[in-house]
């Protein structure tokens, strides 16, 4: 599974620009989830060139099992810059959920740990 969890990294950092999944859409792939969380990002104004890698785990009904982490933070300017880059990021995640996930992805998705970067536009 750890190479499906670099699959669902990469894939968010490809697929920024995808164009928006519906959380209804059923998910086959760990592309697809990367794609329809991607399309529920858009960074704060001003961010620059930031970015912040969440890590979390999904259940089988596509809601999260906790609450996401922040595990790498590139942001410039202070400690409130990070925390709305941060909570933007967080958001964006909780407002694409629940997803729906296929029963064959459902069954290998489930209690993994997945690491997915929101990065503003360069």
């Amino acid at each position: 599974m750890k190479s499906v969890a670099r699959r669902i990294a990469v894939a968010g950092v490809m697929l920024a620009g995808a164009v928006h999944a519906s959380s209804a859409t059923e998910l086959n792939t760990m592309d697809d989830v990367g794609a329809a969380i991607q399309a529920c990002w858009t960074p704060p104004a001003g961010a620059g060139t930031a970015s912040v890698t969440l890590s979390f785990s999904f259940k089988r009904d596509g809601t999260l099992i906790g609450p996401p982490r922040p595990t790498a933070i590139k942001v410039e300017g202070d400690a409130k810059a990070k925390k709305s880059f941060v909570d933007a990021a967080t958001t964006a995640l909780q407002n694409c959920l629940p997803l729906t996930f296929s029963a064959k992805l459902a069954q290998g998705i489930a209690g993994n740990v997945f690491t997915l970067q929101f990065a503003s536009p360069k």
